[in-house]
C-alpha cells in the first residue's frame, strides 16, 4: 500500500534532534532536499504500486531516492548506506524523517526494492526536471535583469523604435549541445573463456549434486572426476604466458567436461525434477547452456567473435563494449550515449549492447528541442556524429555541426574556420570532464549492482548525483556573489556619507 506524503518539506519545520541543538540551514544535506523534485517524482513512484489500499503501507519517495542519493555520493554498500543514515541527522531529515531515531529507518535489503521500483526511466525524468527548471530560473534572472535596466527614453521622436511586423514568429536556435557516449564497467571479474568454462563446469557440479540428492542409496551417483579436471585447469591457468595452440586445447578439454556434466543433468532430470533447483540454480543452468553453445560455436570456426557474447555467468547481461582506448580496449558494461547542456547531463540512451552513437545525434537535437523550445545554436560532438544523414539533418535546421568537413582537407580553409574548429575542440573537453568527474569522483567506474534493471537505476542515479551536486555550486556561487555585492554597496554607502559629513 502506497499513500501520498508531504516530501518537499520547508527548513520552518523544525527537525527534532533528542541531545539538543538545531539543524545548519548551510549544509549541504539541507540545501539539496530543497531543491530536489520529491513532488514531482512521487507521481511517478506511485504507479509502481499496484493496489495502493492493501497490504503494508510502503516507504515514500523520499525515503527510497534520498536512501539511493546517498548511497551513490557516499559510495556506500546497502548495509553501509543504512548504517550512515542512522548514525547521522542531517542524512535523516534528507529522506524526510521528521526527528533523529537511533534505529534504522528500513532495512538494508530494501535498497533493492528501491532501485526496482525507481527505474531508470523515473530517475531520467527527475533529471530533466532540474534541469530544466534551472533553465528556467537562469531566463528568468536575464529578465529580471533587463527589467532592472531599461533603455534611457529620448526626447527625440528618432530614437523611438517600431517592432517589425514581418520578422517570423518562430523562435531562432539558441544554445550549445555536447553529445558522447561512454562505458559504465560492470564489477566482474576479467572473463577468458578458459575461466568461463571452468566456473560453468563447478556449478554444473553443483546442480548435479542437488539432483542427485533424493537418489542417494537407490543409485550410484555418476562420476565427474571433479580432481582431475579441475588439475587440468590449474595447469594452464596457473602459466604465464600460454601458447595459442595449447589454450585451443585447453578450451576444448573444459568443454567436453561442460557438455559431459550438461548431458548427466539431462539423465537426473528424468529420474528427479528440476524443481529441486532454487530459482537461481536454474537460472545459471539455462546461462550454462547458452554459453556452452556459444564457446563450442567459437572454438569449432576459431574465432572470438559472436553475437550477444555472454562475458559473466551472474550478470548475463553484461556485453563487451569495445572503446579502442588506451587504459583498456575492451570495457564490459553498458553503453551510455549523453547530452550536455551548460554543465548539465542528460541521458539520451543506454544500451547493454554496443552501438554508434552518431544514430543519436537527430533524436538528442529533438529532444533538446521538447525540452526547452527551439533548436540548439551548435553541437559539438567528435568525428563518429559527422555522417551525411547528420550533417543534412543539421543544415536544414541551422544547426552547426562541429568539425572539419568531409572528405579530403581543403588547402584553402579559411582562418576563421580553423580558429572555430580548435575553439569547438576545447569546449567539447566538458563532456570528457564530466565523464571523468563521473568515474573518479562518483561510482559511474564501477557499476556495483547485479541485475539488468537495477544497474540501469544506478548508472541514471549517477548522473543525477552529478546534475545536483553542480546546482549545490551554482547555489553557492549565487550566494556568495550576492553577499559580495551587499557588502560591496555597504562599503559604497558608508564612503558617501563620510564624504557628506562635515570634517
Amino acid at each position: 500500500m502506497y499513500q501520498e506524503t508531504q516530501n518537499q518539506l520547508t527548513f520552518s519545520d523544525d527537525f527534532f534532534l533528542p541531545f539538543g541543538g538545531k539543524l545548519n540551514k548551510e549544509n549541504r544535506w539541507v540545501l539539496l532536499a530543497e531543491i530536489v523534485p520529491w513532488g514531482k517524482a512521487e507521481e511517478k513512484y506511485a504507479k509502481a504500486f499496484k493496489n495502493s489500499f492493501k497490504g503494508e503501507k510502503a516507504l515514500s519517495v523520499r525515503v527510497a531516492l534520498g536512501a539511493l542519493f546517498i548511497q551513490e555520493r557516499l559510495g556506500c554498500s546497502d548495509r553501509e548506506t543504512v548504517q550512515q543514515i542512522t548514525e547521522n541527522p542531517y542524512l535523516q531529515y534528507f529522506i524526510g524523517l521528521p526527528s533523529f531515531q537511533e534505529t534504522a529507518p528500513f532495512h538494508h535489503s530494501l535498497m533493492t526494492h528501491f532501485r526496482k521500483r525507481l527505474g531508470p526511466d523515473i530517475i531520467n525524468e527527475v533529471n530533466e526536471w532540474i534541469v530544466m527548471e534551472e533553465q528556467k530560473q537562469d531566463k528568468e534572472n536575464d529578465d529580471n535583469d533587463q527589467d532592472s535596466n531599461p533603455p534611457s527614453n529620448s526626447d527625440s521622436s528618432e530614437d523611438v523604435v517600431e517592432p517589425d511586423t514581418n520578422v517570423s514568429e518562430e523562435m531562432t536556435n539558441n544554445g550549445k549541445l555536447w553529445l558522447d557516449a561512454t562505458c559504465a564497467p560492470a564489477d566482474i571479474a576479467y572473463p577468458t573463456d578458459l575461466g568461463l568454462l571452468n566456473e560453468a563446469r563447478e556449478k554444473l557440479e553443483h546442480i548435479i549434486d542437488v539432483l542427485h540428492e533424493p537418489l542417494k542409496g537407490s543409485k550410484q551417483k555418476p562420476r565427474t572426476y571433479r580432481k582431475k579436471v579441475r588439475k587440468d585447469y590449474l595447469t594452464i591457468a596457473k602459466q604465464r604466458k600460454v601458447g595459442t595452440k595449447k589454450m585451443h586445447k585447453a578450451v576444448g578439454k573444459q568443454l567436453r567436461y561442460v557438455k559431459r556434466d550438461l548431458g548427466i543433468i539431462q539423465e537426473l532430470v528424468s529420474q528427479s525434477s528440476l524443481s529441486l533447483l532454487s530459482k537461481q540454480e536454474y537460472r545459471e543452468l539455462l546461462v550454462i547452456q547458452e554459453l556452452y553453445r556459444q564457446q563450442e560455436e567459437m572454438h569449432r570456426t576459431k574465432t572470438h567473435r559472436i553475437d550477444d557474447r555472454i562475458v559473466s555467468i551472474s550478470q548475463p547481461h553484461v556485453r563487451p563494449i569495445v572503446r579502442g582506448k588506451a587504459k583498456a580496449n575492451v570495457e564490459f558494461g553498458s553503453k551510455v550515449a549523453v547530452s550536455v547542456v551548460d554543465g548539465y547531463v542528460l541521458v539520451e540512451k543506454l544500451d547493454w549492447d554496443n552501438f554508434n552513437e552518431g544514430i543519436t545525434l537527430q533524436e538528442s537535437v529533438e529532444n533538446y528541442r521538447n525540452r526547452f523550445g527551439f533548436y540548439p545554436e551548435a553541437v559539438l560532438a567528435d568525428k563518429i556524429y559527422r555522417n551525411r544523414e547528420n550533417l543534412q539533418y543539421c543544415k536544414e535546421r541551422g544547426i552547426r555541426l562541429s568539425g572539419p568537413k568531409l572528405g579530403r582537407p581543403s588547402k584553402e580553409e579559411d582562418t576563421a574556420q580553423r580558429l572555430l574548429a580548435k575553439k569547438d575542440a576545447s569546449e567539447r573537453n566538458a563532456v570528457e570532464g564530466k565523464f571523468g568527474e563521473g568515474k573518479r569522483s562518483y561510482g559511474l567506474g564501477l557499476i556495483r549492482a547485479r541485475l539488468q534493471d537495477t544497474s540501469e537505476t544506478v548508472v541514471c542515479i549517477q548522473f543525477l548525483v552529478m546534475n545536483l551536486e553542480r546546482k549545490l555550486r551554482v547555489l553557492f556561487c549565487h550566494f556568495f556573489r550576492e553577499l559580495f555585492a551587499r557588502m560591496a554597496v555597504s562599503e559604497n554607502f558608508q564612503l558617501v556619507i563620510r564624504s557628506a559629513s562635515p570634517s
